[in-house]
């Protein structure tokens, strides 16, 4: 019935989406495991490698997660000694985060892992940069809604 054509998986924009991510997401996985990661502590680092010290609502509203998913991360990395964490001097209310020497070490144990799950992605280089153009359109329209 063509009322309920909307309705068909393959008519929904969120399942190639939720199915994506989570393939590729576990693309990640065994490069994650060899540096002892988890997918979200990895993109948590690679902000804090971008800048090195960063307030905690920030990285929170860079990775587009709550305090309350975004803290344990957050403490996990520190007692790994990747980061520390420090209430800010002029607002206590405030926590910075910073990477340690541990964690610049990390860095470059991590460096290849990007190369490394693209190439098993058999995605052209052109279709993987429009693609990612098109996420960040569709994740800024309809986070600011």
């Amino acid at each position: 019935m063509e009322k309920y054509n909307a309705l068909k998986l393959d008519s929904q924009l969120c399942f190639p989406l939720y199915a994506a991510s989570r393939e590729v997401i576990k693309s990640y996985r065994p490069f994650l495991d060899e540096i002892g990661l988890t997918y979200t502590q990895y993109i948590t680092m690679m902000v804090i490698w971008e800048k090195q010290t960063i307030n905690a609502k920030e990285l929170g509203d860079r990775l587009f997660l709550d305090s309350g998913t975004l803290t344990p991360v957050l403490k996990s990395l520190e007692a790994k000694g990747y980061i520390s964490r420090s209430r800010c001097k002029e607002d206590e209310r405030q926590l910075n985060v910073q990477l340690t020497k541990a964690g610049e070490k990390l860095q470059a144990e991590a460096a290849l892992i990007p190369y490394r799950v693209f190439e098993c992605s058999k995605v052209e280089p052109a279709d993987a940069e429009a693609l990612n153009s098109l996420l960040r359109k569709l994740l800024l329209s309809i986070h600011t809604k």
